[in-house]
């Protein structure tokens, strides 16, 4: 089983962005973009800095080559190819 502890703020910036309602679904209100922008999750980000790239990332993979997918996980190409989960290993079977 999977647990997953996300940030309230990450939370309620998801929950927001996913509201079915268009009128009261964020980016979509009277504000914009700028609800997002303002949303707490992002209080300590500099959006200028970000837009001048003077942002150090995070996280950057070593990529050896324009064809180098070593840094995504690896799927099957079509159903046709997939193994059936046992139900003791599937990991939404509590959700």
């Amino acid at each position: 089983m999977f647990y997953f502890n996300i940030n309230r703020n990450a939370k309620s910036l998801v929950k927001h962005l996913l509201v079915a309602d268009l009128s009261k679904r964020y980016g979509n209100l009277k504000r914009g973009v700028n609800d997002i922008k303002k949303h707490r999750w992002f209080k300590n980000l500099d959006w200028q800095a970000l837009v001048e790239k003077r942002i150090p990332v995070p996280y950057k993979p070593i990529v050896k080559s324009a064809s180098d997918t070593s840094n995504f996980s690896s799927y099957p190409e079509s159903d046709n190819e997939s193994t059936p989960l046992k139900p003791s290993e599937d990991p939404f079977l509590d959700w």
